[in-house]
């Protein structure tokens, strides 16, 4: 699959492992955030990935910041994007079961490595149901 992942500076050391992660079980990456812990704006990359999400250059997106807010509201923004703020397994696993989100944000400061890797694998992992669950994923505006 090919991933879009995009972090400020509160998000490097764990999107490194998330990196190594997704590239272990042959994902392709495009990597469009910070490398480094010098202070920077999510929104620069939050656009980024939503920019290739939305114009599916790549199929799903991760994004992280501190709280994992900033960076879920501004990929919201995109018609084509649909991103869930996850802190466990069960949201991640709910958020593609359930609303066939295509990017999870996650909260740097407030998730260990090891929740947010698994995060990402389930996320990852998990079908959309669809169902009624389609219904509802219809009736989000695409304005």
């Amino acid at each position: 699959m090919k991933i879009a992942i995009g972090n400020d500076h509160a998000g490097t050391e764990l999107k490194l492992h998330i990196l190594r992660y997704l590239e272990e079980n042959n994902h392709t990456i495009i990597n469009v955030g910070t490398d480094t812990d010098e202070s920077v704006d999510y929104p620069d990359f939050a656009h980024q990935v939503a920019q290739k999400v939305d114009q599916s250059e790549t199929e799903k997106g991760v994004v992280i910041c501190g709280s994992g807010n900033g960076v879920n509201i501004t990929v919201n923004k995109y018609p084509g994007v649909r991103s869930a703020l996850c802190w466990t397994t069960e949201i991640a696993a709910l958020a593609r079961q359930h609303n066939n989100a295509n990017v999870i944000a996650i909260p740097a400061r407030f998730v260990s490595t090891e929740i947010a890797l698994e995060m990402v694998k389930v996320f990852f992992e998990t079908d959309f149901e669809g169902g009624r669950h389609s219904r509802r994923v219809d009736k989000i505006p695409q304005s």
